[in-house]
């Protein structure tokens, strides 16, 4: 038996549709600009750009319906919805045709943003951490499992605030889908069991204030509910 200078923090963990188990959380990668739209009300341009990975702290992994903090150092607080993707197997290097095979199920999640510490870190050539990899910034609603070989490659993906409709798209306008997004990830590290991958917001991203009710969701994966506290 292992002894510790302390108890060690009990894993973060995701629901699982349907089932008492949950799923433990080793790993966050996200997807930067990976909806032209979004690209573009970013000032960049989709065309040109490979995709860029960045992380967030497997414990800013909360659960759907909960109350986030409105957090510190921002006056600026967005909201981004997105598919998530869970890993089931592991793999390193791994083609596109093979790719879906490590995956575990889908969700809805929402990458929660201070957007002026991102870009002011962005201006700067300095890294996203501070705008992105906050506490409670990564809101997941319980994940469905993949029945039947079936993947989610369109569907409505939406988010609105107050019952207002702020993003309104399609998976399929994903610039790089999610066979690509785990190939591209694998060439760089060891993709395990309990990675999650946020894959990119549509365009319609925007600022949050406390007391905003943020609901989403994407055909097929259900919906996910937060309040700003």
């Amino acid at each position: 038996m292992t002894d510790y200078v302390f108890n060690p923090p009990v894993p973060p963990t995701v629901a699982v549709a349907g089932e008492t188990a949950r799923f433990p959380v080793r790993r966050v990668f996200c997807v930067g600009r990976n909806y032209a739209a979004h690209a573009r009300e970013m000032g960049k341009d989709p065309d040109r750009e490979p995709p860029f990975f960045f992380t967030k702290p497997a414990d800013a992994v909360v659960d759907s319906g909960v109350t986030v903090p409105y957090p510190p150092e921002t006056s600026n607080f967005h909201y981004e919805i997105e598919l998530i993707v869970a890993i089931g197997r592991e793999a390193f290097d791994i083609s596109r045709e093979a790719a879906l095979d490590l995956v575990y199920g889908y969700g809805v999640g929402i990458d929660l943003t201070r957007r002026d510490l991102q870009f002011e870190a962005r201006d700067k050539g300095r890294p996203w951490d501070w705008g992105k990899a906050f506490d409670q910034s990564a809101p997941i609603a319980p994940l469905h499992r993949v029945r039947d070989g079936q993947h989610p490659a369109k569907g409505r993906i939406w988010l609105a605030v107050n019952g207002a409709v702020k993003q309104d798209a399609d998976l399929t306008e994903l610039i790089w889908p999610v066979p690509d997004i785990i190939s591209i990830l694998s060439r760089s590290m060891v993709l395990k069991p309990g990675d999650l991958i946020m894959t990119g917001t549509p365009a319609g991203v925007g600022a949050i204030v406390r007391g905003d009710k943020v609901t989403g969701g994407i055909d097929g994966l259900g919906e996910i509910a937060i309040t700003i506290g």
